[in-house]
């Protein structure tokens, strides 16, 4: 999810561009003295308001509108950037590029009118100092946006309008070998807000379309009563995200949690989340219950298929 988004230069290093590039512009020689200093310095003017407009359009373009962004996404950045400090800053962008884009037109016919070469010199430093100061002017707005490009990066790859199921419970009942044993490849790591273990994602064709399995390790494994709002609110937008909960449980309780623990977070998950949840016990070839829940081995495969067949019908592919 926009991992394209361009490295934000400083200030001083799009004026720096800008007359770099300026510095390099030819226009054809001309007998008339006049004449060819005002050919020069407009065209430096326009090269140099392309350069720093188009530099500024790129980051205007690049980063994602809150607003317009799936629900999954908008809940995540909302937690981790300011929403009214960021829309500030692209706005302060736009402005850059207004005012940088009528300077140039305004002493582009200043130099059309001039009788002297030195004022067309003049006009076209008074351009570069003004257009310079306006980007200085917007630099702590290219500042934090670097930083809020450093955050979108780090989001979760995740796409979110593919059906997902995201598999819970509590650390080692068997999440990431059932997400090994249900995907078609080698699971990925993407990272996750407010944990560093990162989850695992997992892809798989059911039906000829293409399924995500998600296993969150640091995220539905331990109660939401013992989180604080930040972690929990980044925990609920995974409601946005999975279109079925597949839930874990180890009645061997060789996990290290009692049943009794497994089936209070499995309560807590189900008050919270208002989506299809599967209540599935793993290691049969351990401890097989008479309970009616589905029974697996994600270990030795068994039960499976019966897991992908309800996990098909929740999802109504």
């Amino acid at each position: 999810m926009y991992r394209n988004i361009p490295t934000v230069l400083t200030a001083e290093e799009i004026i720096d561009k800008m007359f770099r590039r300026s510095k390099k512009v030819e226009v054809p020689l001309s007998k008339n003295r006049l004449r060819f200093h005002k050919n020069l310095s407009i065209a430096k003017i326009y090269t140099a308001r392309d350069v720093a407009v188009s530099t500024l359009k790129k980051y205007v373009d690049s980063f994602p509108y809150i607003n317009k962004l799936h629900p999954f996404y908008r809940t995540l950045l909302d937690l981790l950037v300011d929403k009214d400090e960021y829309k500030k800053a692209l706005a302060s962008l736009v402005w850059a590029m207004e005012k940088i884009s009528g300077f140039a037109d305004k002493y582009a016919r200043k130099i059309k009118g001039v009788g002297k070469v030195e004022e067309a010199i003049k006009f076209r430093k008074e351009f570069y100092g003004r257009t310079s100061s306006i980007l200085k002017q917007i630099a702590p707005k290219l500042r934090y946006l670097g930083q809020v490009r450093d955050i979108i990066r780090k989001l979760p790859d995740i796409n979110p309008e593919l059906p997902t199921v995201v598999i819970a419970g509590y650390p080692n009942v068997g999440k990431s070998e059932l997400v090994s044993k249900m995907s078609t490849a080698k699971p990925e790591i993407a990272s996750y807000p407010f944990t560093t273990k990162g989850i695992v994602v997992g892809h798989m064709e059911i039906r000829g379309r293409r399924v995500q399995i998600v296993d969150t390790p640091g995220l539905l494994d331990r109660p939401l009563e013992k989180r604080n709002r930040i972690e929990k609110e980044a925990i609920l937008a995974l409601k946005y995200l999975a279109d079925v909960i597949v839930f874990l449980l180890d009645p061997s309780e060789t996990c290290g949690y009692s049943m009794d623990e497994q089936l209070k977070l499995l309560k807590e998950i189900k008050k919270d989340f208002d989506i299809p949840i599967l209540e599935v016990e793993n290691k049969v070839d351990l401890l097989c219950t008479d309970s009616q829940r589905i029974k697996i081995s994600a270990k030795t495969g068994e039960g499976l298929e019966k897991l992908m067949g309800e996990v098909i019908a929740r999802m109504e592919l």
